[in-house]
């Protein structure tokens, strides 16, 4: 029995082969990181929600600048009384009857310059509030994106290493059935190497299983078609670099670089300013103005033109708020619970900070640890098939050598998923945006 030496370490090496042939269905759609980064940003749900959350704040914003804008009237209408009816002096005048006919154009406008402007101000520092926010939003369903990916690449590296495993272990069986045919060797090698067979379908299934329930979720998440298949054209997993460990920020300039922490700052700002309607708000009048021209007269005939003008310049003084400042404690209260929220948030940071520095490191050791098992298993794997040129290995022999050889390249394969999975984290943790 000869096995092409040249083919198994092919196979077995960390380039895996996959091919758009091997993964063949219809609608298959092929990407890439890049790609996955593309469409996350462009399509992602979560995303476009809070985009449009943004826009509706803009909105509110717009419309809080329109507070200096009068409104006009134009318009025409007939009055018509009959019967009795009072006079100034409180006499009633019997039998009347009175018509008369108005059409004119007037403005009513009412400048409340405290509540106007502070409540302005405070729209605006909401916008950009909202925009740090969704810029968070985004960061969090952009690195969501990119573990599922990954996790997804995994799955399908895994599906298609078993699936090769499985090809040579049926090859080698086929052999061995004629050497038992042969009389040249026992039939219970040929039955350990048939339930060998039947493991590796197994675990070739479970892979496959892992593989389409993560590009379900992948579909997901781009917000795809659901009735297309994907398939990463990353043939290989390799260790990324984007953060220098030794040389991250101090945790103070990651916290004011988070977007999470300027969105609330922002938020803290707004209340701040609308506290000042019911503050600074009182020591600034309400100046108001009515006026309209018109012809005023009998129906249809005589009309007459008249005119009115009418202006007033208030202070509006609220008994409750200078009696027990109810209103002032309720933004107090608001204020606290949003420094309260910032403290929250930096503790959630430097969790954030530490788990994938520490992340980091592990998957490092591990990718370290799993390369030289991979070595290892290599040499065995190497010196099996001498052997087997010598006729002193069992087939079945080589069989686990194989096994032994796939699970060590699937521990790698692991690791530098978590490492590059840990390193996105951390990037998006020190204040990075995606």
């Amino acid at each position: 029995m000869k096995v092409n030496l040249c083919c198994i370490l092919v196979f077995f090496g960390l380039y895996t082969g996959t091919s758009v042939s091997s993964f063949a269905q219809n609608n298959l759609h092929v990407l890439n990181l890049e790609t996955v980064l593309k469409l996350s940003g462009a399509n992602n749900l979560v995303i476009k929600e809070y985009i449009r959350k943004q826009e509706l704040v803009m909105a509110n914003a717009q419309r809080a600048q329109e507070w200096w804008l009068p409104d006009f009237y134009a318009g025409t209408t007939i009055h018509q009384l009959w019967g009795s009816a009072m006079n100034g002096d409180g006499n009633f005048f019997q039998s009347v009857n009175r018509q008369n006919f108005w059409a004119g154009l007037g403005i009513n406008a009412s400048w409340d310059f405290g509540q106007g402007i502070f409540t302005k101000n405070a729209a605006q520092l909401k916008v950009q509030a909202s925009a740090h926010e969704t810029q968070a939003k985004k960061n969090t369903a952009i690195l969501n994106t990119i573990h599922i990916y990954y996790d997804f690449l995994e799955a399908q590296l895994q599906y298609k290493a078993y699936s090769n495993l499985l090809k040579q272990a049926e090859t080698i069986s086929k052999q061995i059935k004629i050497r038992v045919d042969a009389g040249l060797q026992f039939e219970s090698e040929f039955l350990i190497a048939q339930s060998n067979n039947n493991h590796l379908k197994i675990e070739m299934l479970q892979a496959k299983t892992a593989y389409n329930n993560w590009s379900a979720k992948l579909v997901s998440v781009l917000n795809l078609d659901p009735t297309i298949s994907l398939l990463a054209s990353d043939s290989i997993l390799a260790p990324i670099r984007l953060n220098d460990t030794d040389s991250l920020l101090a945790l103070d300039s990651i916290h004011s670089k988070r977007p999470e922490i300027k969105s609330v700052h922002f938020q803290l700002k707004s209340i701040k300013e609308e506290k000042k309607t019911v503050t600074n708000a009182l020591y600034i009048p309400e100046l108001r103005l009515g006026t309209y021209g018109s012809m005023f007269g009998d129906v249809f005939s005589p009309l007459n033109p008249t005119g009115e003008v009418n202006a007033a310049l208030i202070w509006r003084i609220p008994a409750g708020k200078i009696n027990n400042g109810g209103a002032v404690q309720q933004y107090d209260a608001r204020i606290a619970i949003k420094e309260n929220k910032i403290d929250q948030i930096k503790a959630q940071i430097n969790e954030e900070v530490l788990r994938a520095k520490n992340q980091l490191q592990i998957s490092e050791e591990q990718i370290n640890i799993s390369n030289e098992g991979k070595e290892f298993a290599l040499k065995a794997l190497d010196q099996c098939i001498l052997r087997q040129k010598s006729g002193t290995v069992r087939p079945f022999e080589l069989l686990q050598v194989q096994e032994v050889f796939i699970k060590s390249q699937l521990d790698y394969l692991n690791a530098i998923t978590k490492f590059n999975k840990a390193q996105y984290a951390l990037f998006v943790a020190i204040g990075n945006n995606l």
